[in-house]
C-alpha cells in the first residue's frame, strides 16, 4: 500500500473531509461513553446543551475560547513559517505578569499613570514580554540552526519557574494570606462584560479582531507571502530573494506578541491577578487549535470555540452523567488526529501494490 500525490485537489473532498473527521471523532468517543456505561445519545445532548445550549452556557464557552484562539494564532503565524512555537505557555505567562507588573501599580504607589495611558501600556509591554522569550529561539535556529522544538519548549519551564518565583516574591500580593498570587489589577483597567452578570468579556472582540487582522496579513501583505513562501520551501524562498533571517525574527516577534496579549486579555477579562495555576494549558492547546483550523486564521476562530464547547460541555454532561470528563480531552485528541488524517486524504489517495 502507498501514497499517492493527487494531481488536483477535489473543492468537494475540501469540504468532505473536515465532515468526516467529526463523524469519525464522534463515532470513536461513541465507544467510550458505551464503555463507561452511559447513553451515547443522552451524553452527546448534554454536552451539546452545556456548551451551547443556555445564554450562561454559551458565555461560559465563548470565554474559554478566548484564550485559546489567541494561542491558537499565536501558533498559526508560527507554523506557517515552519517555526515550530512550543512556548506559548510560557509567553502566556510572561505577557500577564508584565500586564499586571504596569497595570497593578495603584493610585498609592505614586507610579501609576492615567487608565487611557496605562491600558496600552500594560497591552504593549504584556505583548513585548511574549515576543522577548521567543526571540531567543528564533535567534538561535536562525543564525545557528538550533531545535526551536527544545528551546522553545524549555523557555516554558523557564518562565514558569520565574512566574512561581516572583509571585513568591517581589510582586506577591500581601493581602492573600500566603497564597502565592500577584497584586490585583486596578479595577479600572479591567475589561467590560459583552453580557450582563456573566463571565464573557471584550477580549472575545480583541482575539476575533486580531484573527481577521492575521488573516488580512498573509494575504494581502508582503511579510504574508514571505511567511507563506518561508513555510512551503525555505530554500526556494531564498532563491527568489525572501529575506529568510528577518522573516523567521519577526515572525517570532508577532508569534510571541499574541500568545503575551493572550496572557494579558486572560488577566483583564477574567482572573484579575496571575497564579501559577491561571492556565490550564491554554498554550499547549493552541497548537491543537492551529492544527484543527488547518492554519488558517478565520478556521482558529471555528476551532477555538470547537474545543471550548467540548471541555465547558464535558464538566455538564460529568455531573449529570458521572461520566469522567476525560471523555472532552479524547474528543479534542481524535479530532486532530481524525483531521490531519482526512486531510492528508486530499492530497494523496492510497493506492494497494
Amino acid at each position: 500500500m502507498r501514497l499517492e500525490k493527487r494531481a488536483m485537489r477535489s473543492g468537494m473532498a475540501l469540504v468532505l473531509a473536515p465532515l468526516g473527521a467529526v463523524v469519525f471523532t464522534l463515532a470513536v468517543s461513541a465507544l467510550l461513553v458505551h464503555w463507561a456505561g452511559a447513553p451515547v445519545l443522552q451524553t452527546y445532548g448534554l454536552m451539546l446543551q452545556g456548551a451551547f445550549g443556555s445564554v450562561n452556557a454559551l458565555s461560559e464557552t465563548l470565554t474559554r475560547a478566548t484564550p485559546l484562539v489567541l494561542t491558537g494564532l499565536a501558533a498559526t503565524v508560527a507554523f506557517k513559517a515552519r517555526l515550530y512555537n512550543i512556548g506559548a505557555e510560557g509567553q502566556l505567562y510572561a505577557g500577564a505578569l508584565a500586564a499586571v507588573a504596569v497595570g497593578g501599580l495603584h493610585e498609592g504607589s505614586g507610579w501609576a499613570l492615567t487608565p487611557w495611558l496605562s491600558f496600552p501600556l500594560m497591552l504593549v509591554v504584556a505583548a513585548l514580554a511574549g515576543a522577548l522569550l521567543l526571540l531567543g529561539p528564533a535567534l538561535l535556529k536562525a543564525r545557528l540552526g538550533v531545535d526551536e522544538v527544545v528551546t522553545t519548549l524549555m523557555t516554558n519551564f523557564i518562565a514558569l519557574l520565574a512566574v512561581g518565583a516572583l509571585l513568591d516574591g517581589p510582586m506577591k500580593d500581601p493581602g492573600a494570606l500566603g497564597w502565592p498570587q500577584s497584586v490585583n489589577l486596578r479595577e479600572e483597567l479591567e475589561l467590560g462584560k459583552l453580557i450582563a452578570q456573566t463571565r464573557l468579556h471584550t477580549g472575545l472582540l480583541w482575539a476575533a479582531g486580531l484573527a481577521f487582522a492575521l488573516w488580512g496579513l498573509f494575504k494581502y501583505t508582503v511579510l504574508g507571502f514571505d511567511i507563506r513562501a518561508l513555510g512551503a520551501n525555505a530554500k526556494a524562498a531564498r532563491f527568489v530573494g525572501v529575506p529568510v533571517g528577518r522573516t523567521v525574527v519577526l515572525v517570532a516577534l508577532l508569534s510571541g506578541a499574541l500568545a503575551g496579549l493572550a496572557g494579558a486579555i486572560e488577566v483583564a477579562g477574567r482572573t484579575g491577578y496571575v497564579t501559577l495555576d491561571m492556565s490550564p494549558g491554554y498554550g499547549y492547546g493552541g497548537i491543537v487549535i492551529a492544527m484543527l483550523a488547518g492554519l488558517h486564521p478565520l478556521g482558529v476562530l471555528a476551532a477555538g470555540t470547537f474545543v471550548a464547547g467540548v471541555l465547558v460541555g464535558a464538566d455538564s454532561m460529568s455531573r449529570a452523567l458521572a461520566v469522567p470528563t476525560y471523555i472532552a480531552d479524547v474528543i479534542v485528541a481524535t479530532s486532530l488526529i481524525a483531521v490531519l488524517v482526512a486531510t492528508l486524504l486530499t492530497q494523496y489517495r492510497v493506492r494497494l501494490k
